[in-house]
């Protein structure tokens, strides 16, 4: 009796430790979905499959824009691809999570990132916060340091910025900007009796104010700040009323086929470790405790101007129509 009792309980810790591995094993197929740069991309992954040797990642890289027609045409196919989504916007995100279109990972860790950056019912996660500011070619007229500089008679005819028909992080800045009791739409009006004419996406009006052709501009943070360490004559102002921030979330379609190996990605990208990497490749992290890259003021300078995804989600067509009614298609 006694050595059944014993090999009872052999096999039930066995059992107990088999699960254990089998629940904590990250194997199979992950299908990512990202905008990420190529290099970021490839990095990030080449972490994760570091940490899990076994499992097979296949991950494809589009703008958000496009990456989302791409989802779209999967969905009303029947046939959506990915199990994670790592896009540049968080109002793309919500979206998707009122259609149903995401899985909640209610385990993941964020209790060290501010509330404001993440999606209450965990359905979207921040990893990046890449703002949009103003900068400035060193041989403009001026030295701004609020939006409204921008409007100075000094500034007519040599501002460019990108056009939110095409940018993300432009809508994204629209939408911050206008719900500004200070500038609102106003201030865009503004901007067209400046002769401001929006066109492309950041890299375009990136190369206007360094080249010379503009002296202002609405740019990303890192175009300017990485280029200004390589000897480029341009400046990025983190401005007193505050940025506008994309923010990279990361999610996990709720038709996900490996929702286990979803997770612990997702898990990966707000670990401390990853937070260091994209500090690594010149962004700055999610994570209050990772220092920002070089070229980059301490975060708590940084003043990052309130915005409300499910609101700019309700207002996207109403803002891009009345974008078009002020500076054209």
């Amino acid at each position: 009796m006694k050595q059944m009792l014993l090999l009872f309980a052999i096999c039930c810790v066995s059992f107990i430790h088999s699960g254990a591995a089998t629940a904590g094993d990250v194997s199979g197929k992950l299908v990512i979905y990202t905008s990420q740069p190529n290099k970021d991309a490839q990095q990030t992954v080449d972490a994760f499959k570091a940490k899990h040797p076994a499992l097979e990642v296949d991950w494809v890289r589009d703008g958000t824009t496009k990456m989302m027609a791409k989802l779209r045409a999967e969905f009303t196919a029947g046939a959506p691809r990915p199990d994670v989504l790592l896009i540049a916007d968080i109002v793309t995100m919500e979206g998707l999570k009122k259609e149903g279109r995401l899985m909640a990972h209610p385990d993941a860790d964020i209790a060290a990132y501010d509330k404001g950056l993440m999606d209450k019912d965990k359905t979207y996660f921040s990893t990046k916060l890449i703002t949009t500011g103003i900068f400035y070619n060193t041989a403009a007229p001026f030295k701004p340091t609020s939006y409204k500089d921008l409007l100075r008679p000094e500034a007519k005819g040599l501002i460019a910025m990108p056009s939110p028909l095409t940018s993300g992080a432009a809508t994204i800045h629209m939408a911050a900007l206008t719900s500004n009791p200070d500038l609102g739409w106003d201030y865009y009006k503004g901007l067209a009796k400046q002769g401001t004419i929006p066109n492309g996406g950041n890299g375009g009006t990136y190369k206007a104010v360094a080249g010379g052709e503009k002296m202002f501009g609405f740019v990303v943070d890192f175009l300017p700040i990485r280029n200004k360490l390589k000897g480029a004559p341009v400046e990025f102002v983190f401005t007193a009323e505050g940025v506008s921030a994309v923010t990279e979330p990361v999610a996990i379609l709720s038709t996900a086929k490996n929702p286990a190996a979803a997770k612990a990605f997702v898990d990966f990208l707000l670990s401390l470790e990853v937070q260091k990497l994209a500090a690594n490749q010149g962004y700055l992290a999610a994570h209050p405790d990772v220092d920002p890259p070089e070229g980059f003021p301490s975060r708590d300078t940084i003043k990052l101007m309130n915005f409300d995804a499910s609101q700019a989600l309700a207002n996207d067509k109403s803002n891009k129509m009345q974008f078009i009614e002020i500076f054209g298609e």
